[in-house]
Parts: C-alpha cells; sequence; structure tokens
C-alpha cells in the first residue's frame, strides 16, 4: 500500500505537463497540479490502482500525492473544461496547416458555422460537443454512455474495441443524456421505454450523421450513439485492406448482370461497408439501385435508399416485393433474416437483378448450409448465387512497440505453426494511445460459385464437406490469413484467438 502525504480541500487548477497529454492523464485518472509551487502528480483512493500504476509505467520524477476525493473531482472536472477549449484550439490549428499528408482531416476540421464554435457556452453543450469532436479525431466508430450506481462513463469503440474516455458524476450524465436526447428530436421526459433516434451535426461544413439509442437501465437511461459515415467516405474496395486476388475476384463478380453476392460474419466485421463498396464499384447513371435497410446507415444521393420500419408492416421481405415492381438492375438487402425474405432474393436474381445482402454465418461453407436450412433448394442455390465473401475486421499491431511473444503449444497447433515460430504481442505506446494496436484491416474467404462447387451441391449442403473439398481445391481460409498475418507480425495471438476460427 503506497503511503502518500494527504492533501485536503485545495483549490487547485491542471497544469500541462510536456511531456504527457492531459487527455492521456485524465484518462489514466493521474492529474498534475502546482502544490505549493512544485509541479505534483495526483491521486485519490477512489483511482488509487489504475493511477499508481500508470505513474509507475511513465518512470517520471515528480512528486506523487493524495487528494481527498472532493478535491480530485474538481481538478478533474477542470481538466474535462480544457478538453472542451483543447478541441477548439487544435482545430484552428489543424485548419491552418499546409501538410499535404493531413489534408482530408485539415479539410473536415476547418473552422467554419458548426458545433465547435457555437457562441453557446452552457459546459454541458460545449462538453457533448467536444464529446463528438474526440470521437471523430480518434476514429471512434461508436460513443458509450453508461451510469452505474455512483457514476457514469463515456467510451469509445475504436478498431471494434472499447476504451474509456472519461468519468461523469451521475448528475451530469443525466444532463448529458438530456441534451442529446433534444438534439435528437427525443421525449426528454420518458425515461421508461427504449427511444431511437437521430441527429446531425456539423463540423466545419461537413454533416456527420449520428444514429442514436437510449435504454433505460437499473441505476437510469444509458445512450449508444453510431456515427455513420457519408457516401463519399465509403472506402473503394481496394481499400478494404483485402489481398489483391480476392479483390481481382469480386470484382469479377460484380461485373455479372444477375445473381446474388453474400457478405457472411459475425456483428462487427464490416459487412455493411462491404457492401456499399459494391455498390460503389457498380454505381453509373445508366443503373438503377435500390437499397432495404434496417437502419440506413451511409446515406448516398445516387441510390434510392428504403429504411424498414416493422411498425408499419415494412419489414425486409415487403419491400423487397415492392422493390422489383420498380425496375431495379442493382438490389441491396442489408440482411436476409428469414426464409420469406431469402426466397424473394432467389427469385429477383433468377430474373435477372445483381443482388447484395448479409448473413449471419460464420464462414463461407457455413452460408450454403444456412441458405440450405432456409429452405432453398441446392440447385436454386447453385443457379442463383455468384460467392459469398466470409470477412472479419483484425487489428494490426503497433508497428513502434511491439514484441517477441512466446507461442504456447495448444495454440501453435490450432494455427499450424512450428513451436518455434517467431510471433509478436502489442505491448503499447504514445504511438497507439497505449492500445498496441493502430487500425484494423479486412481478411476474407471467397466462395465463387464454380463448377467444383454446383457438383458438390448435387450430393450435399453438410459444411464440414464442402470445406474439406474447397480447401483441397486451394481455398484460401480466414485461419490460413491469419497464420500469415501472425508469422508476418501483423498481428498478435491475442488478437487472432479473438478473432475465434
Amino acid at each position: 500500500m503506497l503511503k502518500l502525504e494527504q492533501l485536503h480541500n485545495p483549490h487547485l487548477e491542471p497544469s500541462e505537463i510536456e511531456e504527457f497529454s492531459n487527455e492521456l492523464l485524465s484518462k489514466n485518472y493521474l492529474l498534475f497540479a502546482e502544490v505549493e509551487g512544485e509541479l505534483t502528480a495526483l491521486l485519490c483512493e477512489r483511482y488509487l490502482v489504475e493511477a499508481s500504476n500508470f505513474y509507475t509505467k511513465l518512470k517520471t520524477q515528480y512528486p506523487l500525492k493524495m487528494l481527498d476525493e472532493d478535491s480530485y473531482d474538481r481538478l478533474y472536472n477542470r481538466y474535462l473544461e480544457l478538453k472542451t477549449d483543447k478541441a477548439i484550439e487544435t482545430m484552428q490549428e489543424d485548419s491552418s496547416e499546409e501538410d499535404e499528408e493531413d489534408l482530408s482531416l485539415t479539410d473536415f476540421l476547418r473552422v467554419s458555422s458548426d458545433i465547435l464554435t457555437s457562441e453557446e457556452s452552457a459546459p454541458i453543450i460545449k462538453f457533448v460537443n467536444a464529446l463528438f469532436y474526440q470521437a471523430i479525431k480518434k476514429r471512434a466508430s461508436d460513443i458509450h454512455i453508461e451510469v452505474g450506481e455512483k457514476k457514469g462513463e463515456v467510451r469509445f469503440r475504436i478498431d471494434g474495441m472499447l476504451t474509456k474516455n472519461a468519468d461523469l458524476e451521475k448528475k451530469v450524465v443525466n444532463l448529458i443524456i438530456s441534451r442529446i436526447k433534444v438534439i435528437s428530436n427525443l421525449d426528454i421526459s420518458e425515461k421508461r421505454i427504449p427511444q431511437d433516434g437521430r441527429t446531425q451535426i456539423k463540423i466545419s461544413g461537413q454533416t456527420l450523421d449520428i444514429r442514436v439509442s437510449v435504454l433505460p437501465t437499473f441505476y437510469g437511461e444509458r445512450i449508444v450513439m453510431r456515427l455513420l459515415m457519408q457516401s463519399s467516405q465509403i472506402p473503394e474496395i481496394n481499400e478494404l485492406g483485402f489481398d489483391d486476388a480476392l479483390i481481382g475476384d469480386v470484382k469479377k463478380l460484380l461485373r455479372a448482370s444477375h445473381g446474388i453476392i453474400l457478405v457472411t460474419g459475425p456483428t462487427g466485421s464490416g459487412k455493411t461497408t462491404s457492401l456499399h463498396s459494391f455498390l460503389r464499384e457498380v454505381e453509373s447513371p445508366e443503373k438503377n439501385l435500390i437499397t432495404v435497410e434496417d437502419p440506413v446507415e451511409y446515406k448516398s444521393d445516387n441510390i434510392s435508399q428504403i429504411q424498414v420500419n416493422e411498425k408499419v408492416g415494412l419489414s425486409f421481405a415487403s419491400a423487397l416485393r415492392s422493390i422489383l415492381r420498380q425496375d431495379p438492375d442493382v438490389i441491396m438487402i442489408g440482411e436476409i433474416r428469414d426464409e420469406e425474405t431469402a426466397g424473394i432474393a432467389v427469385r429477383a436474381a433468377l430474373t435477372g437483378h445483381l443482388v447484395f445482402s448479409t448473413l449471419h454465418t460464420n464462414s463461407a461453407s457455413a452460408t450454403i448450409s444456412r441458405l440450405a436450412d432456409m429452405g432453398i433448394e441446392p440447385f436454386l442455390i447453385s443457379s442463383s448465387l455468384l460467392g459469398i465473401l466470409a470477412q472479419r475486421l483484425v487489428r494490426v499491431i503497433c508497428e513502434e512497440c511491439k514484441e517477441e511473444d512466446e507461442l504456447a503449444e495448444e495454440f501453435a497447433m490450432d494455427y499450424n505453426l512450428s513451436a518455434d515460430a517467431l510471433i509478436y504481442k502489442a505491448k503499447g505506446c504514445k504511438m497507439c494511445n497505449y492500445s498496441g494496436y493502430s487500425g484494423r484491416r479486412s481478411i476474407g474467404e471467397l466462395l465463387v460459385m464454380n463448377d467444383v462447387v454446383k457438383e458438390l451441391l448435387k450430393d450435399t449442403t453438410d459444411e464440414h464437406t464442402i470445406k474439406v473439398a474447397l480447401e483441397a481445391k486451394g481455398l484460401k481460409t480466414i485461419s490460413v490469413q491469419l497464420t500469415r498475418m501472425l508469422l508476418d507480425g501483423e498481428t498478435s495471438l491475442d488478437e487472432a484467438i479473438r478473432i475465434g476460427l
């Protein structure tokens, strides 16, 4: 147990530390301020373990002292206020830079009449606005605001993993949630039932769509906000991260005039982004593109997009039946959820339409079994299906801080590695915000409906049988690609295990 000098009820102001950002310090509950003219590291009993561990990791010589909880909370809240001011200053500095490498970010954050330059000065409004700014700056896909018995917290989902951004007083959480409800046109007086909404914020002349979900829990409401990309931000197929051979095969499939292309994988594996990349590839003034989605995530000016609304009877199946009377060339179905939707999709493909959709299966071969379970006859699968892309998003290990790892014998067998194989593990440094990883890349296995697969489907739809036969014919599975990433030092064994193949 640390024996530290106790400070009671001092009124302190945050101090800027050149070596470390205030954001990083507050995230790890270690604060800095001048105490009797000396720069001092400060923590409190509530976060003793986290802050003291981080202090040890920093290997700094600043003295360490303990604050009472009320004084610590006051100082911590001042850090949050400085975050807002710093966000505005950073945005203004970025907007004046000429560095071509940062041009896209600079353009996106150029000073304009938007949320960050609003004259409204209420602390809650400033905090919510800064929250959106930080999420964009850190490439977050979701913002979670959660509430517990005594406090709340903000977490960002970055590269598929949740990381804590800030702790909040419980009374402040309710004010933040009310503010988000107001800008999302939700009922601020209703706290008993879930609410779903949508809002837009304007940052540097660019409009950002945000999907808002409010859920009542035992200790109060929690909010999850999904930051949605605009159509201009949707990556091209070449930018998704797949290897060149797979991209070439996918592009060949996209040249077809009719048939179904399925993208499969668990939630958060990038299926929707891949589908919209496909749409971007086939989009042209000569084609009529229509989508049915739940929800519409990426808005596009050149595509007719239908939002599913079960309350009024607008399901995937009913929308799809109506779409077929709209003379479409390309149809995108957000997800095939039932037998009826699967049957209509097959009929659409057989009558001259190119259909894109997703299924929640773990592999390409499992998708054929799933379609058969939905009542689609094998001969219809053979004649309507063009290909199946099963994909995952794998975090890439940070090159600046990765270090060698020891390979356990049981995992060596799972990934077909020799016992002395050189692999790496994530450590964490300033460059990767101490996460150990820097971005993600897509890997996938592509099953093309060729003569080999069609012959197999005459006898079986069994997942294992199809998988073994295709591997013998050279199918490059996701497991094989994970092994290659491990050997190339691109990812860690922990990440490979997380992917779970």
